[in-house]
């Protein structure tokens, strides 16, 4: 009787879920976000509440939470409670760098967050001041072999991609005097570049279009897969003789740990489907983002996929934070 009583209760727990499941949302949802507002994150981030709300019709609220890497948003998502309602949105840096980077962390965003869904990616790019003789990657390189002592990268903090980038490209291209200049922003290490008072660094299309394609910033090597469509004439790190050198930043929406699997599916529908709206993907390619869609499934794999890459990089570049 006893036995008879508890499948009862599972199954009665069984239904309640599946069919809360299917009513989900019933009411407003909150996405915290891991930036402040305006950049890349915050901006998909809500493009895909705006979607959610028009597909479902409940409301959805921002809240931007910046600070420590991220963390601070990140880790409230993984205190909240596991009912779809508090989600969390966040960049490749907080999710696989992070943990690597951090001396010490009060949660782990790789095993108490669900990877959901990407809504996009941005690659990046290595520039150099227009006015340097150099023309292609690998006449930068030697360029750069043959003045060890004039040649720097910038980038906004240590840490950062673009810093983990500039510090991987160090490495691989055997230029082991090549010295890292921390900024407090990506502005102004770009504006360092532009000034000439330092040689490279590593940027995201969208802010700087303009500048490379008045000349005051050359772009050299794209760390994408393919070329993209707005520099066709920019060879990928592969072609230019570096393989597998693929370095961007998704931005991908997360849930707290026990969020039920019907929910997390449903949630990684609507990031899907936000990519084939009309409007959405204007203002997508405005930003230059690129789309990735992937089911829940073959994100989780891209996270753990891209977490051993940063844990490699960040290793060798032996940075650490408190």
């Amino acid at each position: 009787m006893q036995l008879v009583n508890l499948l009862v209760i599972l199954l009665t727990t069984a239904l309640a879920t599946a069919a809360g499941a299917q009513r989900y949302p019933t009411k407003p949802i909150k996405i915290i976000v891991s930036t402040s507002p305006g950049g890349a994150t915050d901006i998909m981030a809500r493009i895909l509440g705006h979607h959610i709300t028009a597909k479902t019709g409940q409301p959805h609220v921002i809240d931007n939470r910046a600070g420590a890497s991220g963390n601070l948003a990140m880790e409230a998502v993984a205190r909240a409670q596991p009912d779809g309602y508090t989600l969390g949105f966040a960049n490749t840096g907080n999710i696989t760098i992070n943990p690597y980077l951090f001396k010490s962390m009060s949660f782990d965003p790789l095993n108490d967050l669900i990877p959901v869904g990407p809504v996009g990616t941005v690659p990046l790019f290595l520039v150099i001041n227009g006015k340097m003789p150099a023309k292609s990657l690998a006449e930068f390189i030697a360029y750069a072999k043959s003045n060890s002592d004039k040649v720097s990268y910038a980038a906004a903090g240590a840490g950062t991609t673009p810093d983990l980038t500039g510090g991987e490209f160090a490495r691989r291209a055997g230029l082991t005097k090549l010295v890292f200049v921390p900024f407090r922003g990506t502005a102004p290490a770009t504006a360092a570049v532009i000034g000439g008072d330092v040689q490279l660094t590593f940027v995201s299309m969208g802010p700087h279009f303009e500048f490379i394609l008045n000349g005051t910033l050359r772009v050299l090597a794209a760390a994408t897969p393919q070329r993209r469509p707005y520099v066709p004439d920019v060879p990928t790190f592969a072609e230019a003789g570096f393989p597998n050198f693929e370095m961007s930043t998704w931005f991908s929406l997360f849930a707290p740990k026990g969020t039920p699997r019907e929910i997390v599916d449903q949630l990684n529908a609507f990031t899907r489907a936000v990519q084939e709206d009309a409007d959405a993907k204007k203002r997508l390619e405005a930003s230059f983002i690129d789309p990735l869609m992937l089911t829940q499934g073959e994100f989780a794999a891209m996270v753990k996929a891209d977490a051993v890459k940063y844990e490699r990089i960040v290793r060798e570049a032996g940075v650490r934070l408190d």
